[in-house]
């Protein structure tokens, strides 16, 4: 597995390892999903301003958020990898044979300030919103609630699984 970790940031969260954290969870949501393929998986951290900038450039939303995903893959069935053997997939990077999933962009800025709201660790709001995104690039969505209450639930599961708990 390759994680891409770029740190524009400049910005810490005291007690996490931020590159061993995502790496953690990555894999367990890659593995809660039953992904059959070595990944790639691209990480940007940031500030509210970048990540502002970035979902009026590509949603049309002037305003900081806290999570941004690209998913490189559509999926007609959520975790349905055999879509990734498609002709017109075009998802494997040549080099290293990985299956590029996508693009995952946090705003660390948020990520102190809803730990703060909800009143858990920076951690887990941190390892919450790999997770999410995990999700997202893995075809999963929230915009009915029905799917929101199955990417709840992966969610729960996936943070159990590793004891990163509220």
């Amino acid at each position: 597995m390759t994680i891409n970790v770029e740190d524009e940031s400049r910005m810490t969260l005291p007690g996490v390892d931020l590159e061993g954290t995502a790496r953690q969870v990555i894999e367990a949501a890659l593995d809660f999903e039953g992904c059959p393929y070595e990944t790639e998986v691209s990480l940007l951290l940031t500030d509210n301003e970048g990540i502002r900038v970035l979902n009026r450039e590509h949603r049309d939303m002037d305003r900081p958020t806290d999570v941004l995903s690209f998913p490189m893959l559509h999926f007609e069935t959520p975790a349905d990898f055999s879509e990734a053997e498609t002709e017109e997939a075009d998802c494997f990077n040549p080099e290293s044979g990985e299956l590029v999933l996508g693009d995952i962009i946090i705003s660390l800025e948020k990520v102190v300030e809803q730990a703060e709201k909800y009143g858990h660790s920076q951690k887990r709001e941190y390892a919450f919103l790999i997770a999410h995104s995990m999700l997202h690039l893995m075809g999963y969505d929230h915009e009915s609630p029905e799917e929101a209450g199955v990417m709840e639930a992966r969610q729960a599961a996936i943070l159990e699984g590793l004891q990163i708990l509220r």
